[in-house]
């Protein structure tokens, strides 16, 4: 007979197997990078001691594509990501003990898209432990990981063992980005747990390894009252049960109140010997920290606090790129839009300066 802690022994299996096989690739693949660094710590010695200019790597390219036709790694602009490899990683016991472990193409995407030494280590790393592939990598990036990883507000430190406590919280992330979900700001508690649901695949890897999702809407009966969980978890490396609410508004202490309740209950009704104390999740539209530290001192239960994000921060790069509210308001006052025929399903745009624009549609 099947349990409740199937989806638990699944779920773990299937993170260990998909483990299992990239590592399996990255061995293989493991010569390869070595030898990428050395040809790249080859082209750097021989420019600063014999003067080899730039162009060295244009005929370098071409000969050695001539000897190895079958080998596409000798591209120049390949050529020229060795070189950058050598120069960024110049250390070769990192290189056999850390960097080999990744593919070829998550090593240029680091070099290429950061440029701070302690972050780029910080996603070698997370790239090692939980398997990346490249597309979750440059998801991880682009969202801030670095940025938001165990910066959630939590009573952590007060309600576990410090080596729980410590691993929990770098476990949660504050803001949690929701980019997937198409949504209004305006959206409910239901549309975000329909949302989030519905896109459990996406879900999963923006809370991280080691979920394991139980049910939505959970059932829990507590004196002849009937009681629902908005998400259900179990976490595989804490060895605990997980309660996810979701509140499409601004962070209330009551909130917290009602938490602690679920968490006791869960504790109580489904905690088997061997798990570890049930961790709470708030997911609120905003938050004051303050008022959050606060509304977490005196509770006996572990909760955390985090924000959630329906969209993207625009990088500085692009929101110098588009155009400000006021030139797009001046753009608009600069046309005049006239339907010809609503009937004939015609359009006619016609601006200040005379230009006309007539389309079908």
């Amino acid at each position: 007979m099947i349990t409740n802690q199937y989806p638990i022994f699944l779920a773990d299996l299937k993170t260990r197997i998909r483990q299992a096989q990239l590592k399996a690739a990255v061995s293989v693949n493991r010569e390869l990078i070595l030898l990428y660094w050395n040809v790249g710590k080859d082209i750097l010695t021989n420019q600063e001691k014999l003067g080899w200019g730039a162009k060295v790597i244009d005929q370098l390219s071409q000969d050695l594509r001539k000897e190895f036709p079958d080998m596409k790694g000798f591209s120049v602009r390949n050529l020229k990501y060795m070189q950058a490899f050598a120069a960024t990683y110049p250390d070769p016991e990192f290189v056999q003990q850390v960097a080999a472990q990744l593919p070829w193409f998550h090593i240029c995407l680091l070099i290429t898209r950061i440029k701070d030494p302690d972050t780029r280590i910080f996603y070698i790393k997370k790239a090692i432990e939980h398997g990346w592939s490249r597309n979750i990598l440059v998801h991880q990036i682009e969202s801030g990981l670095h940025l938001r990883e165990g910066a959630s507000t939590t009573n952590f430190a007060l309600t576990l063992p410090p080596i729980q406590s410590d691993l929990a919280h770098q476990t949660l992330k504050d803001p949690y980005i929701f980019d997937f979900l198409t949504l209004s700001e305006e959206a409910q508690e239901k549309d975000l747990e329909d949302g989030l649901t519905s896109h459990i695949q996406q879900f999963l890897l923006e809370l991280g390894i080691g979920f394991a999702f139980l049910g939505r809407q959970y059932p829990l009966t507590v004196g002849d009252q009937d009681f629902y969980l908005d998400l259900l978890f179990y976490h595989t490396r804490l060895h605990c049960y997980v309660v996810i609410e979701l509140k499409a508004h601004e962070f209330k202490p009551e909130y917290a109140g009602k938490l602690n309740f679920y968490l006791s209950a869960v504790d109580d009704l489904i905690r088997q010997d061997g798990d570890n104390p049930t961790i709470g999740l708030l997911l609120c539209r905003e938050k004051n920290r303050a008022i959050a530290e606060y509304a977490l001192r005196d509770i006996q239960k572990p909760i955390g606090v985090s924000e959630y994000q329906l969209t993207r921060a625009l990088s500085e790069d692009l929101k110098e790129r588009l155009p400000s509210v006021e030139e797009i308001e001046k753009t608009l006052e600069e046309i005049e839009l006239k339907t010809v025929s609503s009937m004939s399903g015609e359009i006619e745009i016609t601006y200040k300066d005379g230009t006309k624009y007539h389309e079908k549609f």
